[in-house]
């Protein structure tokens, strides 16, 4: 999808759930005027803001990276600006967003969708879905120095479950424009190192170290450091309570 595609998807979720732009913007504390550009295709949100976003329109993080990303393509943005957003400047070759190469995977168990034309899961033996993620196919949002790839066979309702990548200079939201969304998180360093700053509080994480924070106090990753940060996030109930 391009931008304008993108921005008309989240206004048509948006008035499904009448919300109005007011409102919105309200929730994720920017400007009307720039949701409205974000719906008309003229803007694109950081990474956490458009997932502010989305968690706010209770919309899946699969309809979030399908829309971010066309087939066999990532998006790359330049640092984010003071009100969240961020300009597009190339786009790179990259590992499908929803479908991986011939419809198949690696053991060569064919893929299927409810209306069989985007594979959403594995399916493996006996149409059973498959637990199986393979590294090479993840769905993946690469934003504003970012690259979030999803660990889970497809959309898991109650869990983001997410290999984060920061490179240097990358970041979650701008420097004073921290991000809050539904849930709780749960983040470890693989390697390099992580800034994490909840609220008031700053933390430098290290390999080995790890965090966990209510997703409802302002918050920001960024990695203002020589070395690539790799990371492992998990977010519980972004869209809501968990009925188990």
């Amino acid at each position: 999808m391009n931008l304008k595609d993108i921005g008309s998807h989240l206004r048509v979720a948006r008035m499904q759930r009448g919300m109005s732009l007011r409102e919105m913007a309200r929730r994720i504390e920017v400007s009307p005027s720039f949701v409205s550009q974000v719906e008309l295709g003229k803007a694109i949100p950081s990474v956490g803001t458009l997932y502010a976003i989305v968690s706010e329109l209770e919309l899946s993080l699969d309809e979030l990276m399908a829309d971010e990303s066309s087939p066999g393509e990532a998006v790359t943005q330049r640092p984010a600006g003071a009100d969240g957003s961020s300009q597009v400047v190339s786009a790179e070759p990259g590992p499908s967003a929803m479908e991986p190469p011939n419809g198949n995977d690696r053991d060569g168990h064919p893929f299927s969708s409810a209306n069989g034309s985007v594979p959403l899961f594995a399916s493996g033996r006996e149409g059973r879905q498959s637990p199986l993620q393979r590294a090479d196919a993840r769905a993946r949002l690469q934003v504003s120095g970012a690259t979030w790839e999803r660990l889970t066979n497809g959309d898991d309702p109650f869990v983001d479950f997410l290999h984060v990548t920061y490179v240097t200079g990358g970041e979650s939201c701008p420097p004073d424009h921290f991000i809050h969304h539904g849930g709780r998180e749960y983040g470890y360093v693989i390697t390099g190192r992580l800034r994490v700053q909840v609220a008031f509080d700053d933390y430098v994480l290290e390999p080995g170290d790890s965090v966990s924070f209510d997703s409802m106090t302002p918050h920001r990753l960024s990695n203002p450091y020589e070395e690539e940060s790799l990371s492992l996030w998990v977010v519980v109930g972004r869209r809501g309570s968990m009925q188990l």
